[in-house]
């Protein structure tokens, strides 16, 4: 039987989301992991559906073109940690198939693009980054840019708060730990600088959000604005992240104690995985307390010129937690924006052949009409657009 969609990481967070997106769209999914427990939860959500899953471990190149072969999905939805999504490409590459993620760090996502040509030989489609952000932020960037003549700065990034102040994994544990660790990627004046990420906390107001604490994080669209702006005079990106407190504090004891260790290892059911990738593993399907929700800010400011003025713009995509969707919480603005990223390309709405970040290849007005079917509500300067 042929699938419409492998999804690898299939088993964590946001491959359920993902999966589950696409199950309630009626298409068929086939799920792939190195452990079985989220697909579990899945298939019981589904019992009237056959959601068949493998082990596979991305490490391997080889069993992961088999994998893909034997499925022959019109696109595989890479929703594994980024440390593997090079290989990824590789495999879908090999294999034939059309293929998004989630994003990586700049050095990945710099091999990724670089790839282009050999996709666009191959008449295949990557996008990497196809999440809330990189993803979200992509698209709506690239709507802004078209209503200036000139750019010059770009600040993007990521708020949220919860009602209970409790802990639960917002996102990957594994990124959240290299946000909050790994040096900070900013360009000013068109240079490339580094910043320790704690040293530059501040505190803005933000739509629905209130005042929070926000701090320089590396992320790939740091490199990915610039590589596709640059032309049109951009030379200051900064990307923040924000947490509140609660959650703050409890990812900082994570780092402290060692838990997120990135280099001791340990054996889990015959698999070596450091600290850090088993702390990932045993709170990945963290249930969210009862009455739990969440409320997100994706935002994105862009300053430049218009018609030789001086011109400001903020994009702001507000996520809640959707009625049925409580065990999610914002995390939908990751695993449903790939899910619409991954039917665009099958239903034919994308075409660009090559590797892609998402803003030039995503048909913009198309994606923020999904985003409100999702409930994700799109603000430009104050004003709703989607």
């Amino acid at each position: 039987m042929k699938y419409d969609f492998l999804i690898l990481g299939g088993s964590g967070m946001q491959g359920k989301i993902t999966a589950r997106d696409l199950l309630e769209n009626g298409h068929s999914v086939f799920l792939a992991d190195l452990f079985d427990d989220g697909a579990k939860i899945l298939q019981a959500k589904f019992p009237d559906k056959k959601i068949p899953f493998e082990r596979v471990n991305l490490m391997n190149l080889h069993p992961t073109i088999e994998l893909i072969k034997k499925v022959n999905p019109s696109v595989v939805i890479n929703c594994a940690e980024g440390d593997w999504n090079l290989n990824v490409y590789k495999a879908c590459l090999e294999a034939g198939v059309h293929v998004i993620d989630l994003g990586s760090d700049i050095p990945m996502t710099k091999d990724q693009l670089a790839m282009s040509p050999y996709f666009h030989e191959a008449n295949l489609i990557a996008i990497t980054g196809c999440g809330s952000t990189p993803g979200v932020n992509n698209v709506a960037l690239h709507h802004a840019h078209t209503q200036f003549d000139r750019l010059d700065s770009v600040e993007a990034g990521f708020v949220w708060d919860s009602n209970e102040k409790v802990f639960v994994v917002p996102f990957s544990i594994m990124s959240i730990i290299e946000e909050f660790t790994d040096p900070a990627q900013c360009i000013e004046d068109g240079e490339w600088h580094t910043k320790n990420p704690l040293d530059t906390v501040e505190v803005r107001e933000f739509r629905e959000i209130g005042k929070q604490k926000i701090f320089l994080v590396r992320h790939p669209e740091t490199y990915t604005f610039f590589l596709y702006n640059q032309n049109d005079g951009l030379k200051n990106v900064h990307y923040y992240a924000g947490f509140p407190d609660h959650s703050f504090n409890k990812i900082v004891e994570y780092i402290k104690t060692g838990q997120a260790d990135d280099e001791k290892t340990i054996m889990v059911e015959g698999v070596e995985l450091t600290a850090l990738e088993q702390l990932s593993l045993s709170l990945r399907n963290l249930p969210f307390p009862p009455g739990y929700t969440e409320k997100e800010n994706l935002w994105v400011k862009v300053t430049g010129t218009k018609d030789g003025e001086p011109k400001e713009m903020l994009m702001e995509t507000i996520v809640n937690t959707l009625p049925g969707w409580e065990d999610a919480g914002c995390n939908i603005d990751t695993g449903m924006p790939a899910s619409i990223i991954a039917q665009m390309i099958k239903d034919g709405r994308i075409t660009a052949r090559g590797s892609h970040a998402p803003g030039p290849v995503v048909p913009v007005q198309e994606f923020f009409k999904e985003l409100r079917k999702r409930q994700m509500v799109v603000y430009q300067d104050g004003v709703v657009i989607n």
